[in-house]
């Protein structure tokens, strides 16, 4: 028991010694506020830390990694969805306290609630349908997240029993809504893929659907309905004199795309070496420095092949199709299978939802197209509008970060069309460059 011990007590210290360090500045760029993190590098770190600025919807307009041998630096050029600087101390004070207590093993469930895990053929009223098994079986959804995908669908729903507030815990229960959500989702044809779980916690929510959409092997599947938005263009190319494989994606901008690819790249279990993430108007370059876990870069054409349709899925999953609809309202039983309904009674499509519930008020959003992909019709929306409450539903634009016109700034070196491949030395004093820590790169 003395050896355990001490044991524990040595890995608290190693803990202690590799713990990040975050610095947040908001006086060396005008335009954003820069978070800097130096740490001991381990697998994961970089997703940790991404993850927390991710999860406060913040923008990341430029980003700078660099590791050499066990140690990490990485700063981040971010402001808020209207393109502010941070101001609010405790939103600072938030970003410091999460990075620097971060861990990868970390779990990141809902307490109190039990989580369904969906994956399975996506079509029009599957949401309504499985919404109204929930309500028939007395389960209440407190928060929920529905990605759609090249006709694949990967849900994660958490919910509590109607009566008691409890978490289902019953295994009979249990039993009872895994059968019946799986024969939602089999529908007339899908009976090998349809897959229900029920779980008491998860990791981060919106990685479990990556790996979700990834398990189900979504990125080899051809869309069912093809869509005029423009595709992400990502290459693979190896550095062999320096071992790495560059990953070039360039693609339209959103919030939380870092998070995606880095995510994408973090599961399977390529290491971020260097990388130089670049914003210019509605556009992103992303430029990674990669190896696999054991040290080998991308070894063979299939392995590049499977990774850049991985980049590619990852980056269209989140994307959003249709029109955006916001929902608040008092919370009641069966609302969700009323609403959804309503959507496919009108011939609408849902793409892409998030459900949450606080303090009684639902809030959730929806992203819905017409019947084969189209944007929807305007008087279509309306109709379901009046349905449901023109003051409860309302149509949303994005936020002002994605109508900001392009800086008048070089755009980044990252070529899609052939990597510029620099040295190591090249690529470091670069990102100090751009840091403004030296006067010169060259």
């Amino acid at each position: 028991m003395e050896w355990h011990a001490c044991l524990d007590e040595y890995e608290k210290l190693v803990i202690r010694m590799n713990t990040p360090r975050v610095v947040i500045d908001n006086g060396v760029c005008p335009t954003a506020t820069l978070v800097k993190v130096d740490s001991a590098r381990r697998h994961g770190i970089l997703l940790d830390a991404v993850q927390v600025l991710t999860d406060l919807n913040l923008s990341i307009k430029k980003a700078y990694i660099s590791s050499d041998g066990q140690w990490f630096m990485d700063v981040f050029h971010v402001t808020d969805l209207n393109g502010n600087k941070l101001t609010d101390e405790s939103v600072i004070s938030y970003i410091e306290q999460s990075i620097e207590t971060t861990h990868c093993d970390r779990s990141h469930g809902f307490n109190g609630l039990t989580a369904l895990e969906l994956t399975g053929t996506d079509r029009i009223g599957l949401l309504s349908e499985v919404f109204a098994v929930l309500a028939d079986l007395q389960c209440d959804v407190v928060d929920a997240k529905v990605w759609t995908h090249n006709g694949r669908i990967a849900s994660l729903i958490f919910v509590k029993d109607c009566n008691s507030g409890s978490p289902i815990e019953d295994s009979q229960q249990i039993d009872k809504i895994e059968a019946r959500l799986r024969n939602v989702l089999k529908g007339d044809n899908d009976i090998r893929s349809a897959k229900t779980s029920v779980s008491m916690a998860v990791t981060h929510t919106e990685r479990r659907l990556h790996q979700m959409m990834f398990a189900d092997r979504d990125y080899e599947r051809k869309p069912i309905l093809e869509h005029k938005s423009e595709l992400p263009a990502v290459t693979v190319q190896n550095w062999v004199e320096r071992g790495y494989s560059v990953v070039n994606v360039q693609c339209k901008d959103r919030t939380k795309l870092l998070f995606d690819v880095v995510c994408t790249l973090t599961d399977m279990q390529y290491v971020v070496f260097h990388a130089t993430i670049k914003t210019s108007g509605d556009k992103a370059y992303l430029e990674f420095y990669i190896r696999h876990r054991d040290g080998i870069p991308v070894s063979s054409e299939p392995e590049r092949h499977r990774l850049i349709q991985c980049l590619q899925a990852a980056v269209e999953r989140r994307a959003s199709e249709g029109v955006r609809l916001e929902l608040c309202i008092s919370d009641r039983q069966c609302l969700l299978a009323d609403v959804t309904r309503t959507f496919r009674e009108n011939g609408l499509n849902v793409t892409r939802a998030e459900i949450s519930t606080t303090s009684d008020v639902a809030l959730n959003v929806f992203y819905v197209t017409d019947a084969t992909g189209n944007l929807a019709d305007p008087k279509t929306i309306e109709a379901v509008r009046q349905k449901i409450g023109l003051g409860n539903l309302k149509v949303k634009e994005l936020p002002s970060v994605y109508h900001q016109k392009a800086e008048p700034e070089e755009q980044q070196a990252v070529g899609v069309g052939g990597a510029v491949l620099l040295s190591l030395g090249s690529l470091v004093r670069r990102n100090l460059y751009n840091l403004g820590l030296i006067k010169s790169y060259s």
